[in-house]
C-alpha cells in the first residue's frame, strides 16, 4: 500500500530513464521495509491478521481457493499473501522487487509456520523469475499499479503467468482517490482535486522520509516515482492482453484512515462521513484467461 502523505515534488528538467526510476523505487522500498516492520500500522506483533487487509467482497469475488495455486504480485511484507495460504490455497507465492521486503516476508512466514514461497523479482521479469510457472489466480493491488510505467506490458506479464481459465483479481486505490487532497478550511478539512486523475504528464517524483505508516523516518533512499493510471487505461490494458473482463467494482471503503475526516466502517475499514459525498476510493477488477 503506497499513497504518500507528502506532496509530490516537481520533476527535474532532465528525467532519469525509466530503468533508473524503477531502480530508485526498489531502493526506496528496501529503505521503507524496516520502517514498516517497526510500525503499528502493519501490526506484525499480532495486532492485525492477514484477513484485516481484505474487504468482504474480495473473498466473494475470488471464490473458493482450496486446491488452487495463487500468485501475489508486488506483495511487500506478505501480510496479504498469508491469507491465501490460510484459505486453503494449494500453493501460495508472493513476488516483490525489494530484497529487504522478501527477506522479512520469508521470516514472518517461517515464524508463523506458513507454507508460502517468496520470490524476489521486478514484476516485469516475473515470468523468468518464476521459471515459466503458471497460476490459477494472480492477485495484486492496493498501491501496486502506481509503480508501473506501462500497464500494457504489465498486463501481458499477468496473462503469461495465468494458466487457461486462470483469474486476475486486482484491488487498487481508485484514481480519484489519488487525485484528491485535503485543503484546510475555517470549519473542517475539505477534499479537493489536487493531482491528475489521468496519465499523460509523466511520473510524479516524491522525496520524503515519511511513508503511509507510522514508525521511524526512512533512512537512505527517500526518492520514489509514481505513474498515474485512469480506470479506462487499466481496463484497456487487461482486455488488450487477451483477458476477458468479468467484473468491476467501485467502493467507498479504504483499509486505512487516509483522511482525518474518515470514520470507521462496519468491517474495521474506513469511509468518509455521511456529511461527505459518496465517492469511489477503491476499485476491484476480475478477468479470466481463455
Amino acid at each position: 500500500m503506497t499513497t504518500e502523505k507528502s506532496e509530490p515534488a516537481p520533476l527535474p528538467v532532465t528525467l532519469p530513464s525509466t530503468e533508473q526510476m524503477l531502480l530508485a523505487n526498489q531502493a526506496n522500498w528496501d529503505a521503507r521495509t524496516p520502517v514498516h516492520v517497526a510500525s503499528d500500522f502493519y501490526g506484525l506483533d499480532g495486532s492485525r491478521t492477514a484477513e484485516d487487509w481484505f474487504a468482504p467482497f474480495e473473498w466473494t469475488d475470488l471464490g473458493d481457493l482450496a486446491g488452487r495455486e495463487v500468485l501475489h504480485l508486488q506483495c511487500h511484507l506478505g501480510t496479504e499473501t498469508a491469507a491465501f495460504a490460510e484459505r486453503g490455497a494449494a500453493r501460495t507465492v508472493g513476488l516483490d522487487f525489494s530484497a529487504a521486503a522478501v527477506a522479512e516476508a520469508r521470516r514472518l512466514a517461517g515464524e508463523a509456520g506458513r507454507s508460502v514461497e517468496f520470490v524476489r523479482s521486478d514484476v516485469h521479469r516475473a515470468v523468468e523469475a518464476l521459471g515459466g510457472r503458471r497460476f490459477d489466480v494472480v492477485y495484486t493491488g492496493k498501491g501496486a499499479l502506481c509503480y508501473l510505467p506501462d500497464l500494457a506490458a504489465w498486463a501481458e506479464v499477468v496473462s503469461a503467468l495465468l494458466r487457461p481459465g486462470g483469474m486476475l483479481y486486482l484491488v487498487e486505490f481508485h484514481p480519484l482517490l489519488d487525485a484528491l487532497g485535503p485543503t484546510p478550511s475555517p470549519e473542517r478539512q475539505q477534499l479537493r482535486l489536487h493531482h491528475d486523475y489521468l496519465a499523460g504528464r509523466g511520473p510524479l517524483r516524491s522525496d520524503t522520509p515519511c511513508t503511509y505508516t507510522d514508525g521511524p523516518p526512512v533512512r537512505g533512499a527517500t526518492t520514489s516515482y509514481e505513474w498515474r493510471h485512469g480506470l479506462g487505461e487499466v481496463v484497456s490494458a487487461v482486455i488488450g492482453a487477451g483477458l476477458t473482463l468479468q467484473l468491476v467494482r467501485e467502493t467507498e471503503l479504504l483499509p486505512w484512515k487516509r483522511f482525518d475526516a474518515m470514520v470507521p466502517a462496519e468491517n474495521g475499514w474506513w469511509r468518509l462521513p455521511p456529511s461527505e459525498p459518496i465517492i469511489p476510493l477503491l476499485y476491484a477488477l476480475r478477468a479470466v484467461k481463455a
